[in-house]
């Protein structure tokens, strides 16, 4: 059966706006697994950590199973003591790997490998289940051929993102606080102030990429609602945005369900995020930015 899962946050939003999120995933949104915890910048963490008991525990008495994020980009020693204590095998939680570091201390226990990690082909992925994964989501460049090899034999569930503004690249330099005249370790949290994002423009003016801290993210909102009952894969991630993501998920567990059409949730899709332009380009081998209709694309 087909499964809808929401990514972690990736932005920096303030703490009760994070925990108010989760909760009303908790009770209202249609589906079945969340990530929670810091993937991007750890600096943000300890605002983070106080309200994910209250998280995780209203999580799971909604029946959502609950997946530890770790962080994309590992860079001192107290964050890969922060990895350890994540995938520690006392600590008893699901994680998803998105550095291989972290997949390395979870070896021979299951886990989840996360979309920061380069899964291309059926070498590594093999690898991979072999070291104890049971889910592994693709990096969102995966072009549909890709995918469909990696799914007719894979030995583990995969998982794509269908919908949200792409991770193209993490850095150990933080844009966004360079942006704003800052250093990244006085950054004053300047990510804070952009809830979806710093969008930036090419000289011409043109809609170029996001910036979220030292993160690269698409700057178009990945839409594959159209394609998710063709790609033979169990689970579709909806990437969180600053909008009605209760709202999004009933719409793609309506498409998932056969109630609802592409075109009819792309139309719904529009008013949460109408200063997104969609994207599918990755999928269909162009480039990302293009929103391509399937009918025009040729077998």
């Amino acid at each position: 059966m087909s499964k809808l899962t929401l990514g972690p946050v990736l932005f920096n939003w303030p703490p009760e706006k994070w925990r108010d999120f989760y909760f009303r995933i908790a009770d209202e949104a249609p589906v079945d697994v969340v990530y929670v915890g810091e993937a991007v910048c750890s600096k943000r963490a300890p605002f983070f950590d106080p309200v994910i008991p209250d998280v995780v525990e209203r999580l799971e008495e909604a029946g959502k199973e609950v997946v530890f994020s770790t962080l994309a980009l590992i860079m001192t020693e107290r964050e890969m003591e922060g990895v350890r204590a994540l995938t520690a095998p006392e600590a008893g939680l699901t994680v998803e790997a998105n550095d291989i570091s972290a997949a390395a201390l979870l070896k021979g226990r299951p886990h989840v490998i996360g979309p920061f990690v380069n899964v291309y082909n059926e070498g590594t992925l093999s690898y991979l289940a072999r070291q104890g994964a049971v889910r592994v989501c693709l990096p969102g460049e995966l072009p549909r051929e890709s995918i469909e090899v990696l799914a007719a034999g894979k030995t583990v569930d995969l998982e794509v993102q269908v919908f949200g503004r792409l991770p193209l690249a993490i850095s150990a330099r933080c844009y966004h606080a360079r942006a704003r005249g800052l250093t990244k370790d006085n950054c004053q949290y300047a990510c804070g102030d952009d809830p979806d994002g710093m969008e930036l423009e090419t000289l011409a003016s043109e809609a170029f990429v996001a910036v979220n801290g030292t993160q690269t993210l698409s700057f178009t909102c990945c839409n594959l609602a159209a394609e998710m009952n063709e790609m033979g894969v169990e689970y579709f991630r909806l990437s969180p945005q600053d909008t009605d993501m209760v709202a999004a998920a009933r719409i793609f567990r309506e498409i998932l369900d056969g109630k609802e059409s592409a075109e009819g949730a792309d139309d719904r899709l529009a008013d949460l995020v109408p200063d997104m332009p969609y994207s599918n380009g990755f999928y269909y081998g162009v480039e990302g930015t293009a929103f391509t209709d399937p009918e025009s694309v040729s077998e």
